[in-house]
């Protein structure tokens, strides 16, 4: 018998700390290897960590809410069996990329001791454990804007070997793309691997998934069961810290999401140069559309609101405008245009505010995109969404209309060019058709980076998304 022990991993992008929120074991529980022990909350998001072999939980380090360093020890496990002779440290690593390793041939070559692990739960060991190197197959291109997989450290992980499968070696992938696999049906062997060192990613199940289906796609977003409900954004408020009846104030943390977003803000308001305009307009036909489509056979179990409408109105707009869908290059001091579109849909969650985005949104049709709007609200509410749906958004929509709000002066998201702030749909009086008559009248205000976009070109936009609401026709004659 010995005693392992599992640190905390780097969930994502060198991130150097993340919260306990809840422990799913015990001391004195059985675990098996791949079984979710806890989950954290680091500065991007919620993570459910994976223990990477079996045994009797022994101890857990830290108590719920506890701010833990990554490389620390979060739980100790006792194991039992000829693998474990001596007590061994798990390393830290991404949970998003962690992987077993190839099986070992008869000619090896060794492992140099000092290495960088990349693996969560499998990390550096004293044994004399020896790997063939692998050579990594020919690299993926970047596509749609979404960054090739970071490289690894150079020197590879000491890894555990697994057995090959019949025909061949096993493919590599970490334990929670393994499970991710099985839960699509995607058999890894028929993935084309771009991960450092031709390991298997998540990205490369999803295209995989998504090319079983629609093989001229590209990759989209988690399959959403077709009656998932779509509020926008996710409002839910987070729940207040006990205040004593005597107490004069309140000191409240800030930390993990909310942390990230303050920094985040500030950043993004001293750097861009931001310009706010406004429109108010008359969006009755939109407001009749959305019952038709609701009422429409072709369209049943979809979620249809305002949302989903205004999301057309933005495509359809973008691709009238193409120049309001880029970046600001700092260093290179380059305008980078975007010939896609990866929509931003800001959701409050009781974890602060995070804007997950919809990837190619601008080839999507209407239901593809009601689904995809369907499982980013889920998965914000439940407090599951990744770092990579955050990632390489173009241009945001916030619908705060929902709290009853007319309008605001939303900040762009870092790295954006523009943002749509949605205000509240209310009757109002409007003058249609030479009369004063009771009208469903909203307002939208569109900040836009002025070192992209100038007066102009921000005018056009917004006017073509109001003409896009106020007849909404042209959803068709404009595409």
């Amino acid at each position: 018998m010995t005693i392992r022990e599992f640190k905390m991993p780097d969930v994502g992008e060198g991130l150097t700390e993340a919260e306990i929120l809840k422990w799913y074991v015990q001391p004195g529980d059985t675990v098996t290897d791949g079984q979710v022990v806890c989950e954290v909350e680091t500065a991007k998001a919620a993570v459910e960590l994976p223990i990477p072999f079996d045994g009797t939980v022994h101890a857990l380090l830290f108590e719920e809410g506890t701010t833990v360093d990554v490389g620390q020890v979060i739980i100790s496990v006792q194991t039992a069996g000829a693998a474990a002779d001596a007590p061994v440290q798990e390393a830290a690593a991404p949970v998003a990329d962690a992987a077993p390793a190839a099986p070992a041939p008869a000619a090896e070559e060794p492992v140099a001791e000092a290495r960088q692990p990349v693996l969560v739960g499998y990390g550096v060991s004293t044994a004399s454990t020896k790997r063939r190197p692998r050579k990594a197959p020919a690299g993926t291109a970047a596509q749609n804007g979404t960054a090739a997989p970071a490289a690894a450290p150079a020197a590879a992980p000491v890894l555990p070997a697994v057995p090959a499968q019949p025909g061949g070696e096993r493919p590599l992938a970490k334990p929670p793309v393994r499970k991710l696999a099985k839960d699509l049906g995607i058999d890894l062997a028929s993935v084309v691997p771009t991960g450092d060192g031709g390991v298997v990613t998540r990205e490369d199940v999803h295209a995989a998934a998504a090319a079983a289906i629609a093989p001229q796609a590209a990759p989209a977003a988690a399959p959403v069961a077709p009656q998932a409900q779509v509020p926008a954004p996710v409002a839910e408020a987070a729940a207040a810290p006990a205040v004593e009846p005597s107490a004069r104030e309140t000191r409240i943390p800030v930390k993990g999401v909310r942390k990230v977003t303050a920094q985040a803000m500030v950043g993004s308001a001293f750097t861009a140069p931001h310009v706010t305009e406004f429109i108010t307009l008359d969006v009755t036909r939109t407001m009749k559309l959305v019952q038709e489509l609701k009422d429409d056979p072709d369209l049943a179990g979809l979620r249809i609101n305002p949302l989903l409408l205004i999301a057309k109105a933005v495509l359809v707009a973008i691709r009238r405008n193409p120049d309001v869908n880029a970046s600001w290059d700092e260093a290179a001091q380059e305008i980078v245009l975007k010939h896609y579109v990866n929509l931003g849909i800001a959701a409050a969650t009781p974890r602060g505010l995070i804007v997950p985005n919809i990837k190619d949104a601008h080839a999507k049709t209407l239901g593809e995109l009601s689904e995809s709007l369907s499982s980013l609200v889920a998965t914000a509410r439940d407090g599951k969404t990744s770092p990579a749906d955050m990632q390489n958004g173009t241009i945001t929509i916030t619908n705060v209309g929902v709290f009853g709000v007319d309008t605001g002066t939303p900040i762009l998201n870092p790295g954006e060019s523009a943002i749509l702030a949605v205000g509240a749909i209310k009757l109002q009086p409007w003058v249609h058709k030479g009369k004063v008559k009771p009208r469903q009248v909203t307002t939208l205000a569109l900040s836009f980076d002025h070192r992209l976009i100038d007066g102009e070109l921000g005018s056009k936009f917004l006017a073509d998304i109001a003409a896009v609401l106020e007849h909404p026709r042209r959803l068709i004659t404009w595409s």
